[in-house]
C-alpha cells in the first residue's frame, strides 16, 4: 500500500482527514444556529413588546424553538468535549422538545396530536432505559479486567 512521511498509510490517513472536514462543518454549523438564536431571541423581544399579540401559541413555540437551538449548539459542544462522540441522550431531548413543539403549534387533529404524544412517550421511555443501563459499554470493561 502507498506509505506517507512517519509511517501513516493512506488508509489511516482517510479519518483524519474525514474528522477535520466534520469538525470544521460543526464548528460553521454552530456558528450558524448561534446567529440563529440570537435572531430568535430578537423575534421572542418583539413579540413581548407588542401590546396587541396575544397569541399564546406563536410565544411558546417560538420559545421551544429557541430551545432547540440551544440544545443543537449544546450537543456540538458535547461532541468536542466527550472527545468526539455525540450523546444519545441529547438527541433524545432534542426529539421530545420537537415533538412538544409540534403538539403546540399543530394541534387541529386530536389523532395526530395522540400519535405525537405516543411518540414523546417512547423516546421518554428510551431515555429512561438509557439512564439505568450502565455508562461504560461491556467491552470495555472486559478489556480493562487482563
Amino acid at each position: 500500500m502507498f506509505k506517507l512521511k512517519k509511517d501513516i498509510s493512506f488508509v489511516q490517513l482517510i479519518p483524519k482527514v474525514l474528522q477535520i472536514i466534520l469538525n470544521i462543518s460543526l464548528v460553521l454549523l454552530a456558528i450558524i444556529l448561534s446567529v440563529l438564536l440570537i435572531q430568535e431571541l430578537m423575534i421572542f423581544g418583539q413579540i413581548l413588546i407588542q401590546k396587541q399579540s396575544s397569541d399564546y401559541k406563536l410565544f411558546l413555540a417560538n420559545i421551544l424553538l429557541f430551545f432547540l437551538y440551544f440544545e443543537f449548539i449544546t450537543m456540538i459542544v458535547k461532541y468536542f468535549k466527550e472527545e468526539y462522540h455525540f450523546p444519545l441522550r441529547y438527541f433524545l431531548y432534542i426529539g421530545i422538545t420537537a415533538m412538544i413543539r409540534l403538539i403546540i403549534v399543530d394541534h387541529d387533529h386530536p389523532v395526530n396530536t395522540l400519535f405525537y404524544s405516543i411518540v414523546i412517550l417512547i423516546l421518554i421511555i428510551g431515555y429512561f432505559i438509557l439512564n439505568i443501563t450502565p455508562r461504560e459499554r461491556p467491552d470495555r470493561k472486559w478489556l480493562y479486567k487482563k
